[in-house]
């Protein structure tokens, strides 16, 4: 199992992600090394794909789908990022496509998707929050995609604008604009009764 670093559970050693793609590149030790792979990534990716969709089903379908890429993609990886990066990539992608594809599909006014996603909240099983905490949530859905992602990384995962910048493929500066006004369209609707 790889060894994690500092107090957050998600975080694995840069060396230990480095040695895990050489292991998932070697045929005789690929299907060794994708378990450990899951088994340390699925994790995290599931909760950083959850606060995006906030359904634990579609969480559970985008995470596998997510897995599924890593293993079609793991022998064209060229280690010009971390393979965590690369797994954030393939989440944030993956999320972004369903997202839209499910506004698309829905094509619903804002008022209702509002109260969809509430309900959605509110019927899950799986979540334990308070009325603050799913006012936060409804929020943080309500962003624009990349804004959501943006935010969630920062403020949840807690990851650095370099590595985000490398996860979206965009500029730090426009990361932090994206993050500056996610945080101003959560305070505002935060405000509202």
């Amino acid at each position: 199992m790889l060894s994690y670093l500092g107090t957050k559970e998600n975080e694995v050693r840069t060396e230990d992600q480095e040695i895990l793609v050489d292991k998932l590149q070697a045929v005789e030790t690929a299907d060794l090394a994708f378990s450990e792979l899951v088994a340390s990534f699925q994790k995290p990716i599931y909760f950083y794909v959850r606060r995006m969709v906030l359904d634990h089903d579609d969480a559970n379908d985008i995470t596998q789908n997510v897995f599924i890429k890593a293993w079609k993609g793991v022998a064209n990886f060229r280690k010009e990022s971390l393979l965590s990066t690369w797994l954030y990539r393939i989440a944030t992608n993956e999320t972004c496509t369903f997202l839209a594809k499910k506004k698309r599909i829905a094509g619903l006014p804002f008022e209702q998707i509002e109260h969809s996603l509430s309900s959605t909240l509110e019927a899950d099983v799986y979540y334990d929050g308070d009325d603050i905490q799913r006012k936060l949530q409804t929020a943080i859905a309500l962003l624009p995609e990349k804004q959501k992602a943006v935010f969630i990384m920062k403020y949840f995962e807690e990851k650095k604008y370099t590595e985000i910048a490398e996860i979206t493929s965009t500029s730090v500066g426009a990361l932090k604009a994206s993050f500056h006004h996610a945080v101003k369209k959560i305070e505002e609707f935060l405000k509202e009764d």
